[in-house]
């Protein structure tokens, strides 16, 4: 099944999910302490291997992390092509004070926001996709 890039129709179709949970992104110089099950993304860097994993699982391993974020998923099933979809979102979140961080699957888009702005983030995608409905 191939993604959408009408970026009129993922805007209007994205309808955000809020994932329970708290997150945090960690750097880890091996997994080897780390369970694979336990982490929702990974990537390897030059300085050591960046893992997005549920705060209160590292906790338990002592990770040093900076950022507590919430983890929103765009349910519509994006092409990885697809242009201007987290152009987007992204200003529009910026303009409402909101930093996120991205991650691109191969469904869906993943967005990680302060656990502090949820609930407004939340609601600015809702009122994008309201607002992109009305053509």
């Amino acid at each position: 099944m191939t993604g959408e890039t009408n970026l009129s129709k993922l805007l209007q179709e994205m309808s955000p999910e809020l994932n329970p949970g708290a997150y945090v992104f960690a750097s880890v110089d091996s997994l080897d302490r780390i369970n694979p099950n336990d982490v929702v993304g990974e990537f390897k860097e030059a300085e050591g291997i960046t893992l997005i994993i549920e705060k209160s699982k590292a906790d338990r391993l002592e990770l040093h992390y900076d950022f507590v974020a919430s983890w929103i998923t765009l349910k519509v099933h994006s092409s990885l092509e697809a242009v201007g979809l987290t152009a987007s979102f992204s200003t529009e979140l910026a303009k409402h004070g909101i930093s996120c961080n991205v991650i691109a699957g191969y469904y869906h888009d993943h967005i990680f926001v302060a656990k502090k702005d949820e609930k407004k983030a939340m609601e600015v995608l809702n009122s994008m996709a309201k607002r992109n409905g009305n053509f």
